[in-house]
C-alpha cells in the first residue's frame, strides 16, 4: 500500500500556500487572481469532502419520488421533465423538500458563509 497524500490533502496544501506564503508577497491584478485560486481551491475541498454523500442522498431522494432507479443525471433530467410537463406539481411538499436540501448541499460546498444557510444550519442544529 502506497502512503500517499489524498486529493483533499493535496488541494488544501496547494491552497495553504497561496493563502499563507503566495499571497502576503502579491500585489495588485496577481494578489487578486490569487484569492480567486484560494476560493475555488476551497470549494473543491468542500466538494471533495460533501459531494459524495450530498450525491447520495440527492440520489436517494430522487429514486423515492419519481418511483424509478437510474443515474443521478437521468433522475434529475427526469425531474426536470415531469416538472416541465407538469406530472409534478411545483407546491407538492416532496418535490420543495428535494429542492431545499439540494440547494442547501450546493450553498454549503459554494458558499458556506451565506447567512441564510448559516441560519439554516444552526437552525437545523438546535432541533
Amino acid at each position: 500500500m502506497q502512503n500517499k497524500p489524498s486529493a483533499a490533502e493535496l488541494v488544501g496544501a496547494v491552497r495553504s500556500f497561496l493563502e499563507q506564503d503566495a499571497m502576503p508577497r502579491l500585489e495588485g491584478r496577481a494578489a487578486f487572481h490569487a484569492r480567486v485560486a484560494v476560493n475555488a481551491l476551497a470549494i473543491v475541498e468542500r466538494e471533495l469532502d460533501a459531494g459524495p454523500g450530498a450525491a447520495a442522498e440527492e440520489h436517494a431522494r430522487l429514486q423515492e419520488m419519481l418511483g424509478r432507479d437510474g443515474t443521478l443525471d437521468e433522475l434529475n433530467r427526469e425531474l426536470a421533465r415531469r416538472i416541465r410537463s407538469r406530472d409534478l406539481d411545483p407546491s407538492d411538499a416532496a418535490l420543495r423538500q428535494h429542492l431545499w436540501e439540494t440547494t442547501l448541499e450546493t450553498v454549503g460546498v459554494d458558499q458556506p458563509r451565506y447567512s441564510r444557510y448559516r441560519r439554516e444550519m444552526e437552525r437545523r442544529k438546535r432541533g
